[in-house]
């Protein structure tokens, strides 16, 4: 858990890199070039078939899937066997999770109800959990494991809900034919699931074909990484102890018997494939592909698409009713919804806080809830798709909302909050 927060803490400080330089960059004299970079038109064939599309669309919707595969099977590891993985421990994110969403949404329809802008309810709705984390992080001293715990569990809802909004709102008209082979393609994720399949490149292959068939069939082709990402096996095939066990004998084995290098190779390859038995596929997977996501695809997707020109713009801007909403959704709806939801679930007997915390603790922990970069960014280029001008405005609401949630949390949590009891300072 350590090292996945740090991995985290790491990649936010990334992504803020990447928006500043993406900021920079739209309103410098080169800004032209920003434009010309993303807005490049590339064009893939195969056999005949193939399609134009710009360099941030290969991002947005190709590469992006990647960063939804890693979702699924982080979703898939916390319920399999993670802090999700019973009813009693998943209550109070999954109730905190729903007044971050339901509140939000509410206060940005309040602001642009009957504007062009209000498709973009679902924009405030997300929390960035690299941004979030890398906010905690900064203030480790001071706020107890079990409140970072419970924040990245209110984040895997949100992404729940977050992915849900997206297939069921964001979607470009359903087509029956490809949602059935959309539907095959699954049933062969599920055989290999069940056939314990490790391979790689099987699900790869089948990835691809999911990706392609929920693109022509009206949903949005990057949920097919969590599709697949959720097919991915989580358990091992044999108990731990008992491995270790056989590994154990095997060793004193060769313990006793002279040193042959000539079997060396063989030697070691056998007790490869017996650990092999023990460590999950997700859980390879994950590894294998955490660090390219989080150092790589996320801060490029950043860079991609934080760049907004600000150039003659002024307050009265963010005074409409689109960024408007975004930062009320954001740096209100999300404190308010969280605190309020899982405050009422605590004095119901619902579920007791998370161990060591205290109300002004939580409380900033809502508030750093509001940083909802990413996922954020993502549904307002679904939702504002074609047109500029709107998407421009939401943008800027993003950015402003987000980093008001940063810097209000961090200075809550680092000069007012107390805990209840000293947070474990364990290494």
């Amino acid at each position: 858990m350590q090292a996945f927060f740090r991995l985290e803490a790491s990649s936010g400080i990334l992504l803020a890199l990447c928006a500043v330089a993406a900021l920079a960059w739209a309103n410098s004299p080169w800004g032209d070039t920003y434009a010309a970079v993303f807005d490049a038109p590339l064009r893939l064939e195969a056999a005949g078939h193939g399609g134009a599309f710009t360099f941030r669309e290969l991002i947005n919707d190709g590469l992006m899937t990647l960063f939804f595969f890693l979702v699924g099977m982080e979703i898939k590891r916390e319920l399999s066997s993670g802090e999700l993985r019973t009813f009693s421990r998943a209550l109070l994110p999954l109730i905190a999770a729903l007044g971050g969403m339901v509140v939000p949404a509410a206060l940005y329809l309040a602001f642009t109800h009957g504007t062009p802008a209000q498709g973009g309810w679902a924009i405030p709705m997300a929390t960035d959990i690299a941004f979030a984390i890398g906010c905690l992080t900064l203030v480790k001293a001071r706020v107890g494991h079990g409140l970072v715990v419970f924040l990245t569990a209110l984040a895997i809802f949100d992404d729940i809900g977050g992915i849900l909004v997206i297939a069921v709102f964001y979607g470009t008209g359903l087509h029956v034919e490809w949602l059935a082979a959309s539907v095959g393609v699954c049933a062969v994720l599920w055989a290999l699931n069940r056939f314990y399949v490790r391979n790689g490149l099987a699900y790869a292959l089948a990835g691809l074909a999911l990706w392609y068939a929920m693109h022509h069939g009206g949903i949005h082709a990057t949920l097919s990484g969590v599709v697949l990402g959720l097919f991915i096996p989580a358990r091992p095939t044999r108990p731990g102890r008992e491995v270790l066990e056989e590994l154990a004998d095997y060793i004193k084995g060769l313990v006793a018997q002279p040193d042959d290098e000539g079997q060396r190779g063989a030697q070691l390859l056998h007790i490869e494939e017996a650990l092999e038995d023990i460590e999950p596929p997700l859980n390879r997977f994950v590894h294998l592909w955490h660090g390219f996501v989080a150092f790589g695809i996320v801060p490029l997707f950043a860079l991609a698409n934080s760049g907004v020109d600000v150039s003659g713009m002024g307050l009265s801007d963010l005074l409409k009713p689109l960024p408007l909403g975004i930062i009320a959704g954001l740096f209100v709806g999300k404190q308010v919804g969280i605190f309020l939801f899982t405050w009422a679930a605590v004095k119901a007997g619902v579920s007791p806080l998370p161990a060591g915390a205290s109300l002004a603790q939580l409380y900033g922990v809502a508030v750093v809830a509001g940083i909802g970069f990413t996922v954020a960014l993502f549904v307002g280029g679904l939702a504002f798709s074609g047109q500029p001008a709107l998407l421009a405005e939401a943008k800027l609401g993003i950015l402003t909302g987000s980093l008001l949630s940063a810097v209000v949390g961090y200075v809550l949590l680092r000069y007012v909050a107390r805990p209840s009891v000293a947070p474990d300072r364990s290494p």
